[in-house]
């Protein structure tokens, strides 16, 4: 079965955001706090004039290019952008150390930079020396420090081009294949040492075209963008929505997640499962102010524990208990979200069986998926179709699956990389002789086919905001 939203590469889908036409394809909070849209005609245009201003500095295919920064509008420009002139993004935290940010800047070969705030700059300029970098380029432009280029002088001009297409830059994007380099990303391994995962525009087109399957997503959907861009799974997620039209905010600061949330009212969230820990920890500290509303909250979990099933399922329960338990708390806790999410998944680390079961016990749904930066991201998903508690979903259709003798979980399939940048040894471990790419973890597949992991070989812990972080470096 061919997917719908079949793409090659990830220059298709930035040609599908140009061409939709949709005036609010992108929204950012401005210093106002004022959401603030961006069309799919000045996505074009900017995208043109950055993809313009890395050539004339001389870049070319295949080049890699450093952006660090948090989530704002700027990051999908640069990445687009990069992508759209056959370069090669490495996207870093923004949370590293000048040093660390130096090293994988130097590992890369990165002669261009761009980051968000003067902050990012002065980090990396410190250690300028210790790089090949020439020039970096910031998008916070307001008083921008001596050695860098305001990201709104480049852009300068751009947005009054509006509807003009340029043939010249409409073929350099065309010409970009499946199997041409797209980014580099860092990830750590147990000894927390980073290794630069290389995906190919093939390898994340053929992943987008399979993992959004049962979702139904609309234009009339809409996400904030918050996890890292940084990391994978928020990077690939939001070039689904592009894919389907859905409206994508960008909050760069995860304190203002819960301001976001109210004012963009999204119908589609992702997030770590530390996040959805952290919503069901506040909701408890706030009925636990009360004696009446910790006593209101234990009934209705309760009354939901007898509906996880139906509520798991997709369905409400025609309960007159649970219609009133969700008048009374349910409703208040999807207030949490805005109120009109209407798909929650968490992902990027185990959500565990308890925060699922409470969650379905306060009627929202979690549809668990996994897959890891060398998958470009999704193995398995749970979706409104096909789903199971406890499991990681059942496995894209395009990704083949065995098991090692001590129960590790082998993967192959065309989202799976070919290899770490620069480290063949590393290379010849990961793989096993027939090309299976060992994920260090331990799995099995049930009798219907749903996917559970069930250990651990890499023992790394993930952070609210979604960073690997190996617990053996900070023990040391």
């Amino acid at each position: 079965m061919t997917p719908v939203g079949t793409i090659s590469t990830l220059n298709d889908l930035f040609c599908r955001v140009a061409a939709a036409g949709n005036p609010r394809a992108m929204l950012w909070m401005d210093e106002y706090g004022e959401w603030q849209p961006i069309s799919s005609d000045q996505i074009y245009q900017r995208v043109r004039v950055l993809a313009g201003a890395f050539l004339d500095w001389g870049a070319k295919k295949g080049d890699r290019i450093a952006l660090i920064g948090e989530n704002r509008w700027e990051w999908a420009i640069t990445d687009f952008a990069v992508l759209a002139m056959g370069a090669v993004d490495v996207p870093i935290y923004p949370t590293l150390t000048g040093e660390q940010m130096a090293a994988l800047v130097r590992d890369a070969g990165c002669r261009i930079a761009v980051v968000s705030t003067r902050k990012q700059f002065d980090k990396l300029n410190a250690v300028r020396s210790q790089t090949q970098l020439d020039r970096i380029l910031i998008m916070d432009s307001a008083a921008p420090p001596e050695g860098a280029i305001p990201f709104g002088e480049v852009l300068a001009g751009a947005d009054a081009f509006s509807n003009n297409r340029d043939p010249i830059f409409d073929e350099m994007v065309a010409s970009v294949e499946p199997k041409d380099l797209a980014t580099l990303i860092y990830t750590s391994g147990t000894t927390g040492e980073p290794k630069g995962v290389v995906l190919t525009h093939g390898q994340i087109a053929a992943n987008q075209n399979y993992a959004p399957m049962d979702f139904d997503f609309t234009p009339d959907d809409a996400l904030i963008s918050f996890l890292p861009l940084s990391h994978i799974t928020a990077r690939a997620l939001d070039y689904i929505m592009y894919t389907f039209g859905v409206q994508v905010s960008y909050c760069s600061q995860f304190d203002k997640l819960p301001e976001a949330m109210r004012q963009v009212r999204p119908t589609v969230f992702v997030g770590v499962p530390r996040v959805f820990e952290k919503i069901r920890q506040e909701v408890e500290r706030r009925a636990g102010l009360s004696p009446v509303k910790k006593r209101l909250l234990a009934w209705a979990v309760t009354v939901g524990e007898a509906h996880q099933d139906t509520v798991y399922d997709g369905r409400k329960p025609d309960s007159t208990m649970w219609k009133m338990a969700d008048k009374l708390v349910y409703s208040k806790v999807r207030e949490a979200f805005g109120g009109r999410v209407r798909i929650f998944v968490p992902g990027g680390a185990p959500l565990g069986i308890d925060t699922a079961k409470w969650f379905a016990s306060v009627g929202i749904a979690l549809w668990e998926g996994y897959g890891l930066t060398e998958t470009s991201p999704v193995i398995a998903l749970n979706t409104p179709l096909r789903h199971r508690m406890g499991a990681v979903g059942m496995p894209l259709s395009n990704v083949e699956l065995k098991f090692a003798e001590d129960g590790e979980l082998l993967v192959r399939g065309p989202s799976v990389f070919a290899g770490y940048w620069q480290k063949p040894e590393l290379n010849a471990e990961c793989f096993d002789a027939e090309g299976w790419f060992r994920t260090g973890d331990i799995a099995h597949l049930d009798a219907d086919g749903f996917l559970f992991i069930t250990d651990r070989k890499k023992e790394l812990l993930k952070t609210s905001g979604g960073k690997m972080v190996a617990p053996q470096p900070i023990e040391s």
